[in-house]
């Protein structure tokens, strides 16, 4: 029945958003302080005469403009509680518009911090809007509602602006605001619950009742984001990848298309059968074994994964089709949470301890196998035992991998049982590489083990696997959504710690600004292309506009910004070359022509100067486009009405509104030579790989380069040199790809030089399968061999 929102309840979630407002607006000013503090220390730095100049501008800006920051930011804040109502707003009327760079520019500023947030408060975050929720009756907190950290991080980057502040200076200090704010917003989600907790609102969370599924093909209405959208129906089989060999997607695939063969097709479609054929090789086999039970076992184990999935359509990872996840014996649950926290105890010791690691190990695996053994004699049915025993070999392989480090692994054996709880009540999780589980396992495993034991043994990534671990110990009823949210927020950790080096940081600017000015150049010479079709403009003006000058047109909006004075002058320009190259039959316009030339042959230097065009190759232009200009004094070529050219110019001064998204298509000229000489960087710590020339790329293989995950090893055979590589980052547009080498070097690789290497075996996954597959191929050799041990 509907719940009748009394004003009591209305009054306590206002209540608990200005508890929220007043705790956070508080340290606004210590931030100034902060960020103050952190200019004044670069400022101080001895560096090179550019930017130490920067960092005193900086200073200075920031000390005429942070009070007036920090007034207005407040005010602000204060100001928005009192916009956000206590039910979602009706939507605003629908409104196509064009949105400025600046305010794109602003969006991608207060975004950063705002993910920052969330990824740091999730779960307060999470049980904090339920209950406010639950308070008002709604199914959603409002767009703008305080709670939101999208709202804070927003008005703090408008303020900035409004203050007179940079969007630059912004994102120099950025890390400085998230380090500064993040730990003050996390606790004052804390404090918001702690309020409403002790007020009796939802004072124990249960988060399935929040997980809202449904059997309909498009997967719709569920409370926590789908790993997988379902299928379209019917035997079509799912196009939404997974995850499978060396860490890159996979297909579900149904048992009446799996393969009985891995040859023929590509690299990528042969690990992806490889890996599939052994899921459904352990369910059959388990099937086979366990089909005689009399409560069912083999249909509750047969109930999720690809075969019931992909025939069935619709279903969401867990559903089986579109059951609901399988509720088992609460006693069996609470042996599992039993032995879960027995073995934590244990595993604390064995870190603890002082012995050899290979003794430790040997220690934590007979620790896991004998809880394992008095787990299947308490399991209420033969599917639960097969479950036991299935997840207990898949943990002694893991346990088994010596190129894990020793503290990894211990990590690693503490998911046993939250991974047996999920197994038990997903049977998915044995028949699809999607589900949640094995995607963070394999995700974790496929980072660490190309590092050794004395670079992983203290480090963020350690201790990133350790928050992990504990996260979902914390949460042990939550099923897949734990895995699910701790895997995005694992891969969003990999992103920033993979990349957070100088180097790394430097070469990765570089790549990102050659393929936006690469982008922006085709974009604009589309534009030309557009403008120039019903003129009558000789061909060397248009080669010339459209092979040389769209370049300077993209390297100056990249250096200077779309609105630039300089990149305004230098659009300016193109339309008066195009004017000037047109016939002058009055004497009016030749006198003009007189007048103006020598100003445009400069500006046309100086935009060929951007891109390195000099000397000889810069006067063979002008050359070309004196003789067409001699041409038109003399009326040799064709008018051109004003109209058209003042027409030509306004489009060109908002060349930015018109341009479409060529999306990952550009054809980018890369070699360190260009880095250099477009963007004025020493690439000498760039090992630079560009597509070659006239060379046709397989589209298999480009798409499987597009499916590399980051943090996944490789070896990459390149000028005869064998290295042991990473990859670290992808480029928005796919375009680059960058891998890091042990011994400090990197490889920026472009996509089509990458689908050719990874074609020929030059470039090589370190591991040929993930770490969940190995296991499950493992335990299935060992059910193989001894077939009796699955249920005795």
């Amino acid at each position: 029945m509907s719940i009748a929102r009394s004003a009591s309840s209305l009054q306590l979630a206002r209540e608990t958003r200005e508890r929220f407002v007043s705790a956070t607006e508080g340290a606004i000013a210590p931030l100034a302080g902060a960020i103050r503090d952190r200019l004044t220390a670069l400022a101080s730095e001895v560096g090179n005469a550019r930017s130490m100049q920067e960092n005193r501008d900086d200073f200075v800006a920031f000390q005429g403009h942070a009070t007036q920051w920090v007034t207005l930011a407040q005010a602000g804040w204060r100001k928005a509680l009192g916009t956000t109502s206590g039910a979602m707003t009706a939507p605003a009327a629908l409104r196509l518009e064009l949105i400025g760079n600046e305010v794109v520019e602003s969006n991608i500023l207060s975004s950063r911090l705002a993910q920052m947030i969330h990824d740091k408060a999730s779960f307060e975050l999470s049980d904090l809007r339920l209950r406010i929720q639950h308070l008002e009756g709604t199914t959603e907190l409002d767009a703008k509602d305080v709670l939101k950290p999208e709202t804070l991080a927003k008005l703090l980057v408008d303020q900035w602006l409004a203050a007179g502040l940079s969007r630059g200076l912004w994102a120099r200090v950025q890390d400085t605001v998230q380090q500064g704010l993040v730990e003050v917003i996390v606790k004052a989600y804390e404090s918001a619950n702690a309020y409403l907790i002790a007020n009796g609102v939802m004072q124990e969370i249960d988060l399935k009742s929040f997980v809202r599924r449904t059997g309909n093909a498009g997967g719709g209405g569920s409370g926590v984001a789908p790993v997988d959208s379902g299928m379209t129906g019917g035997s079509t089989i799912a196009q939404r990848p997974g995850y499978g060999f060396e860490g890159h997607q996979q297909a579900s695939m149904p048992s009446t298309m799996a393969p009985t063969s891995t040859t023929g097709g590509s690299p990528l479609m042969i690990a992806r059968q490889r890996a599939q054929t052994a899921l459904l090789s352990l369910k059959r086999f388990v099937t086979a074994r366990i089909g005689g039970d009399a409560g069912g076992a083999a249909a509750q184990f047969q109930a999720g994964g690809a075969e019931g999935r992909a025939t069935g359509g619709g279903g969401q990872p867990g559903q089986g089709g579109g059951a609901a996840p399988r509720v088992f014996s609460r006693t069996f649950a609470g042996a599992i949470a039993d032995a879960e926290v027995a073995y934590r105890m244990a595993a604390t010791q064995y870190m603890d301890g002082a012995g050899e690691q290979a003794t430790l190990i040997q220690q934590t695996a007979v620790d896991l196998r004998r809880r394992s053994t008095e787990l299947k004699k308490r399991a209420p049915t033969t599917a639960d035992k097969a479950t036991v025993e299935i997840v207990a070999l898949m943990f002694q392989a893991i346990l088994a991998e010596e190129r894990i480090p020793f503290s990894a692994r211990v990590w690693f054996a503490r998911l046993q049982m939250p991974v047996l709880r999920v197994a038990i009540a997903e049977p998915e999780f044995f028949g699809t590489l999607q589900h949640p589980a094995r995607m963070l396992i394999d995700r974790m495993g496929s980072c660490v083990m190309g590092f050794d034991a004395a670079a992983i043994t203290g480090s963020a990534l350690e201790g990133e696997i350790r928050r992990v671990v504990q996260v979902i110990e914390q949460y042990p009823e939550t099923g897949q959504r734990v895995f699910k949210l701790v895997f995005d927020e694992f891969v969003a950790f990999l992103n920033r710690y993979l990349t957070q080096s100088d180097t790394t940081q430097r070469v990765m600017s570089v790549a990102q600004q050659v393929e936006q000015k690469e982008t922006m150049a085709i974009q604009y010479t589309i534009e030309l292309r557009k403008m120039l079709n019903d003129m009558p403009v000789r061909d060397e003006i248009r080669e010339f506009l459209f092979k040389v000058w769209a370049e300077v047109l993209a390297i100056a909006a990249l250096r200077y910004g779309a609105q630039g004075e300089q990149t305004v002058m230098l659009k300016r320009v193109a339309s008066e070359l195009v004017w000037a190259a047109s016939a002058k039959p009055n004497r009016t316009d030749r006198a003009r022509v007189i007048q103006d030339l020598p100003q445009l042959l400069q500006r046309l230097r100086q935009g060929m100067a951007l891109l390195g065009i000099v000397d000889e190759p810069q006067e063979a232009h002008i050359k070309t486009i004196g003789a067409t200009l001699s041409d038109a004094f003399l009326s040799k070529t064709e008018a051109i009405p004003q109209a058209k050219i003042e027409a030509m110019a306004e489009r060109l001064a908002h060349l930015e509104d018109f341009v479409s998204d060529v999306g990952g298509t550009a054809d980018l000229p890369l070699d360190a030579h260009s880095i250099e000489l477009l963007l004025g960087v020493d690439a000498a710590s760039i090992e630079v790989i560009p597509d070659a020339a006239g060379t046709k790329v397989p589209e298999d293989m480009l798409a499987w380069a597009h499916e590399l995950q980051v943090g996944n090893w490789f070896m990459l055979d390149h000028n005869d040199r064998v290295s042991q590589v990473q990859f670290v980052w992808r480029s928005d547009r796919k375009q680059l790809h960058l891998f890091a080498s042990s011994d400090g070097r990197s490889f920026l690789i472009q996509a089509g030089r990458l689908a050719t290497y990874l074609q020929a075996g030059l470039l090589v996954p370190a591991e040929e399968e993930t770490l969940t597959v190995r296991a499950t191929r493992e335990a299935l050799a060992k059910l193989d061999a001894n077939p009796e041990r699955l249920l005795n």
